[in-house]
């Protein structure tokens, strides 16, 4: 049960970044790399401090780091300039659609059981959400950003994959961040007319570093700290969850209307979950 609730929590953390990119982008407060960047400059200052009081230092070393960083990297500036441009529901069924065939792949390549009901599961929550999110046939789809999503989805695969290596969550959370802030901030200043000075203000500032500190930093420390008690496929299936609590959410605090549509497919997506989940071991 703890487990469980762990998890659950985990997902709303991250469903809770996507609510919160959307309410500083959607209301012209901040450009996307700038988000980006403060969001992870903000990750690495809380998650940094956190350590220092509660470890007294901050190791950088460890098992699958650089793949930790790197991915890392690649999801947050995916996830950013893909969403310049792509529609929000699209993009979130790329993302966690290639987030789960990452970690499906990269379970089978450890050479990790995969038994039939997780893909049973996997298969009902993955057409849940197609139901929910699968654009209408007027949409027009950038090629160019559906890409860039989709490999954002391979970075939090990968990110995801690595976590199952961390001994220490908060510590592997804390130097990831850490060491891929700076990078990241050279990397945002060096994509050409990306940054936008003059759209950012105070509460885009403040909302980006509520992502970053709380739902991400935090959130990611949780997620290191659960993904070594699940398997790589059950891992990628729990994901799946987040694109309708970030739709419940953006319904509550956002005003975005929810429909039946929306109830099938949340009905699908957690009952895909259930059962990729149950009957293994307790």
């Amino acid at each position: 049960m703890r487990l469980v609730l762990l998890t659950t929590l985990t997902m709303v953390a991250f469903a809770a970044n996507s609510v919160l990119n959307r309410m500083a982008l959607a209301g012209g407060h901040i450009d996307a790399v700038s988000f980006a960047m403060i969001r992870l400059a903000g990750g690495a200052v809380a998650l940094a401090l956190l350590v220092l009081l509660t470890r007294g230092r901050l190791r950088f070393g460890g098992v699958g780091r650089m793949l930790g960083v790197v991915s890392l990297l690649i999801y947050l500036f995916g996830f950013s300039t893909a969403y310049t441009d792509l529609d929000a529901g699209l993009g979130a069924l790329v993302l966690f659609g290639v987030v789960q065939i990452t970690m499906f792949v990269g379970g089978l390549a450890a050479g990790e059981s995969t038994p039939p009901r997780r893909w049973v599961g996997a298969a009902l929550a993955f057409g849940g959400l197609i139901w929910l999110l699968w654009p209408g046939n007027s949409a027009e789809i950038s090629l160019t950003h559906a890409a860039q999503m989709a490999l954002a989805g391979v970075g939090w695969g990968l990110y995801s994959l690595a976590g199952r290596k961390s001994g220490d969550a908060l510590m592997g959370t804390a130097a990831n961040f850490v060491l891929a802030a700076p990078i990241g901030l050279a990397i945002g200043l060096m994509l050409p007319g990306m940054v936008d000075v003059s759209a950012v203000c105070n509460w885009g500032v403040a909302l980006a570093i509520m992502c970053g500190a709380v739902t991400s930093g935090l959130g990611y420390a949780l997620w290191y700290t659960v993904l070594p008690q699940l398997a790589s496929s059950t891992a990628a299936v729990a994901q799946l969850t987040v694109p309708v609590i970030a739709m419940a959410g953006g319904a509550v605090l956002l005003g975005e209307m929810l429909t039946g549509q929306f109830v099938i497919a949340a009905l699908l997506v957690l009952g895909g979950v259930m059962v990729s989940v149950s009957g293994g071991r307790r």
